[in-house]
């Protein structure tokens, strides 16, 4: 590793036998927003014009299907007990892993290009067409990380949880990001004048905040996002 960068070692952390029953129940709302947010579209649509019928239902379907995986133990961070007690033990990546990690890349990557390219070309042309980007790109962003996700190309989404230890990094780095930068641009959407200054306000921020939560992320800074050194026992959230 660099020089400033964090690491963890295995020995240091606290092993967990079973997941408390609060810790269970505060994971599965974070896998209803990220079903939730598969049909991006009607995403957009929720922001621009508030939520309907349409999304009623469709939450309501979430809801029900994480909720009964959820008790099933077939949530990540729901399941009665730890799955992973070794991050370089070759152990198989159980399907609802796989799926749940590849849904929530999507969720992470495909609204922040998104944005980001509604903003570029609001800058350059001084025109917004977000809402054309995504209904023209989303679903081809989305169908094309979920096959990534099918053949094991993403990070926790591969065969075996062997790389648990770094591959968790990059994972929720790209969600410290995301999650920072994506509130912050629809505060400055809401509360900035409608023009070109304004435009590239919000894309300069947006960047900087993508960059710096990137950079955090790298030197291991932010939660999570240490690189885990092998070599004993640990419980993996």
């Amino acid at each position: 590793m660099s020089p400033g960068v964090k690491i963890e070692y295995d020995s240091e952390r606290k092993i967990r036998t079973r997941n408390k029953g609060y810790y269970r129940v505060l994971h599965w709302p974070i896998w209803v927003f990220v079903f939730f947010l598969i049909p991006g579209p009607l995403t957009f649509d929720l922001f621009e014009r508030g939520f309907d019928s349409r999304m009623g239902v469709w939450l309501a379907i979430v809801m029900a299907g994480t909720g009964l995986a959820g008790l099933m133990g077939r949530l990540p961070g729901c399941e009665p007990a730890p799955y992973i007690i070794r991050f370089t033990e070759d152990r198989p990546n159980p399907l609802y892993r796989r799926i749940c990690y590849t849904f929530a890349w999507s969720a992470a990557i495909t609204f922040g290009v998104a944005n980001l390219a509604g903003l570029i070309y609001a800058v350059f042309t001084g025109q917004w067409i977000l809402k054309q980007i995504y209904a023209a790109a989303y679903f081809p962003m989305a169908i094309a990380i979920w096959l990534l996700g099918l053949f094991g190309g993403l990070p926790r989404v591969k065969r075996s949880t062997k790389g648990e230890g770094t591959e968790r990094r990059y994972f929720y780095g790209t969600v410290w990001a995301m999650c920072i930068a994506q509130p912050i641009l629809w505060a400055l959407y809401l509360l900035l004048p409608r023009n070109h200054a304004a435009d590239i306000t919000k894309l300069a921020v947006f960047v900087s905040v993508l960059a710096a939560a990137g950079y955090l992320s790298y030197r291991g800074a932010l939660y999570r996002t240490r690189k885990i050194v092998p070599g004993e026992i640990a419980a993996l959230d």
